[in-house]
């Protein structure tokens, strides 16, 4: 029997002009095993690359890719040893795939298991009910919405989501505080001592071993029923071996509030050190690479700018990843993990916000660089053949651009300080979008985006997670036409899948304060704004609740415009689940 110690967790990697759908799995075993046999769609897969040897672990990455055909199917792999089989479901060419979105897949404190109204997992078991029918427990009964999905997916063998987009807090390092007594004693001392304390070479091993080893933790825990057990775990190791996955880091993923810390603080040996390592795990668990081909990050020393930002070289990604079929395609020159999908009529765009974040800085001017060029480079949607180019374009923020300003709360914490790891309050406010210091680049991205979605005649629209709330926002030029409907860029929230929401007594009232101040929308020019909008099915601008979020192109409809795309949430109650939805039409013809 082969004992996994991680995995499988499945990574698209995109398309081929071919019409190649590129799927990798990772697992881990240990050091001494012999290499598992993978079979996928009935054939004996190559041998798998070897991503990272680490304490008596071996990960490995093997080549899951398949043909597009005329119409989507489901596929099965297996792992020689391993008492179970998974499957995933490879959309149609050309066709958009359906997605599913989650984030907030942990705790900052495990105390916050007490806050929640279902168990830990409830959410990913909804998710999971919705996506695969094979997995249902007996007497499962669904409601109207999912009703409506069944004979499109379900009747015809395929399961309902095509790509799992997992947009930050993947796994919380948060624990690294308590957990390394080194780091705990660190958290008592003055700050000038902070400042300049010294990583040993003891130290740094045990910061490595720590990120290394609690993705096996977390995403494979050893309390789960185990694979091919008759009583299955609906749960996130599940849903990353059933669904290929899309995952870009936020804070948590490095430990919380990274990039929000005083510029001394970010610059501190012990900081560096926890980036670096952080850098290099995910790099490996999350992007699937082998840690080798990892090229340093390096600050500039060919420019003199006043700036506490850092503003680091620029990486060539195709050249660093030439070698690797399955590499992610990062946007070149940018020293961040950027990088983008061409899914038919939908572009995706996986923005990384923290490599470079500051108190000031959210994207660094290689980054934006890259975007643009990105952006000028996507095809132009033609509307008068309907499935030509590009009709929407979803870019993954992993804090949301839209969303209420908490002015007075800002200037509340900043009279505090922001310097303790163990406090969030602070740095969750400096991380937003809507902070004053990253009002103007906000600004910059909406600008940009806008005018994407003029020139290229197509629909725009921001997913993201971070806030523990569910929630609906809009941003829009108000000196245009009523029919032109690019010049409105539709905001989806939806965190968290794990993570409690907004439940204690001073959350509640922190609920009641968010809802109020939604109500007041945000001029970020004369003729650029940005307003919460109800959020669909409710009375309220945020929903304090445990949520998970679909996005579907409507494709095969006489539509001569487009498609529009459906977001669906499924958000937790006491009892079950509640769906709100909301359609976001194609650029509408104008003739």
């Amino acid at each position: 029997m082969a004992k996994l110690h991680l995995g499988p967790v499945l990574s698209f990697r995109g398309t081929s002009a071919a019409g190649d759908w590129k799927v990798s799995a990772l697992i881990g075993i240990d050091s001494n095993a012999k290499i598992p046999v993978l079979t996928f769609d009935g054939t004996q897969t190559k041998p798998p690359m070897v991503l990272l040897e680490h304490a008596g672990k071996t990960y490995l990455r093997y080549d899951l890719s398949c043909k597009q055909k005329k119409d989507e199917r489901r596929v099965e792999y297996k792992i020689k040893g391993v008492a179970q089989s998974w499957t995933f479901t490879v959309p149609g060419k050309g066709y958009a795939p359906r997605l599913a979105y989650v984030s907030c897949n942990g705790f900052s404190d495990p105390s916050a298991l007490r806050k929640l109204i279902k168990s830990e997992h409830a959410v990913w078991e909804d998710l999971l009910c919705n996506h695969d029918k094979e997995v249902r427990p007996v007497g499962y009964q669904l409601d109207k919405e999912q009703l409506w999905h069944e004979p499109r997916t379900h009747g015809k063998g395929n399961q309902r989501f095509h790509l799992l987009l997992m947009g930050g807090d993947q796994i919380y390092f948060d624990s690294i505080w308590e957990d390394l007594k080194e780091l705990k004693g660190w958290i008592g001392l003055p700050r000038d001592k902070q400042l300049a304390f010294d990583v040993s070479e003891d130290l740094d091993k045990k910061i490595e071993d720590y990120y290394l080893g609690l993705y096996s933790t977390r995403w494979l825990p050893v309390e789960r029923q185990p694979w091919g057990s008759v009583e299955r775990s609906l749960d996130a190791p599940l849903g990353m071996a059933s669904m290929p996955t899309v995952m870009m880091w936020d804070d948590h993923d490095i430990f919380d509030g990274w990039g929000s810390y005083s510029v001394e603080m970010q610059r501190s040996p012990l900081f560096q050190r926890l980036f670096f390592h952080a850098r290099r795990a995910f790099w490996v668990f999350q992007m699937q690479h082998a840690a080798e081909m990892l090229p340093e990050l390096k600050l500039r020393t060919d420019i003199s700018v006043r700036s506490d930002d850092p503003l680091f070289e620029s990486i060539e990604w195709s050249k660093a990843l030439k070698a690797d079929k399955l590499g992610l395609p990062l946007l070149d020159k940018q020293p961040g993990f950027t990088f983008t999908h061409s899914l038919g009529p939908l572009q995706l765009v996986v923005a990384d916000l923290r490599t470079e974040r500051s108190h000031e800085q959210v994207l660094g001017p290689h980054t934006w660089g890259a975007v643009h060029q990105y952006l000028n480079a996507i095809a132009q949607n033609d509307r008068k053949h309907p499935g030509v180019g590009c009709q929407h374009l979803l870019f993954m923020s992993s804090v949301p651009v839209v969303h209420p300003k908490l002015s007075l709360a800002e200037a509340f914490m900043d009279s505090f300080g922001s310097e303790h790891v163990l406090d969030s309050s602070a740095d969750d406010l400096k991380d937003h979008w809507t902070n004053d210091s990253h009002e103007g680049e906000r600004r910059r991205l909406i600008e940009t985006l806008l005018k994407t979605a003029q020139q290229k005649q197509l629909r725009v629209s921001f997913v993201s997670g971070d806030v523990h709330v569910a929630a609906w926002g809009t941003a829009y030029k108000a000196d245009v036409g009523t029919k032109d409907n690019w010049a409105h860029i539709q905001q989806f929230t939806s965190t968290a899948v794990v993570h409690p929401s907004l439940v204690s007594v001073t959350e509640r009232l922190f609920f009641h304060v968010l809802n109020t101040v939604a109500r007041s929308r945000q001029s970020l020019d004369i003729s650029l704004h940005a307003e919460m909008m109800l959020f669909p099915g409710s009375n309220k601008y945020v929903m304090a609740a445990r949520n998970w979020l679909a996005l579907e192109l409507d494709l095969g409809t006489d539509n001569p415009s487009g498609s529009k795309l459906w977001a669906t949430w499924r958000c937790e109650t006491k009892d079950a689940f509640t769906n709100h939805l909301l359609a976001t039409d194609p650029v509408h013809r104008v003739d």
